[in-house]
């Protein structure tokens, strides 16, 4: 006997277009705060020091003053940082 297959149509969702508007907010926001950081690499009056170190650390600690936990932000980063190559297509920079 074969399993059964639940096909959920996420257009019937009555709350669809406020999931839809809270997803782009979060990738807006996402790539406010990745172009305003390539921004500020480009302009960096101080080249010895990494922009890019600077910003993930600032982050960081301004995440684990809005509650976020010391675990949380860790395991975040690091599931950030594996899945990377899979977007990358295994490339170390984007032309």
């Amino acid at each position: 006997m074969q399993p059964s297959v639940i096909v959920v149509d996420m257009n019937d969702q009555p709350d669809q277009a406020a999931r839809d508007e809270w997803q782009s907010r979060l990738y807006d926001a996402s790539y406010r705060f990745g172009v305003a950081i390539r921004d500020l690499n480009d302009s960096n009056p101080w080249p010895e020091n990494p922009v890019l170190a600077e910003a993930i650390n600032t982050l960081a600690t301004e995440l684990w003053d809005q509650g976020f936990g010391l675990t949380e932000i860790r395991t975040a980063l690091d599931e950030a940082a594996a899945d990377l190559p899979r977007y990358a297509a295994d490339r170390e920079v984007r032309s």
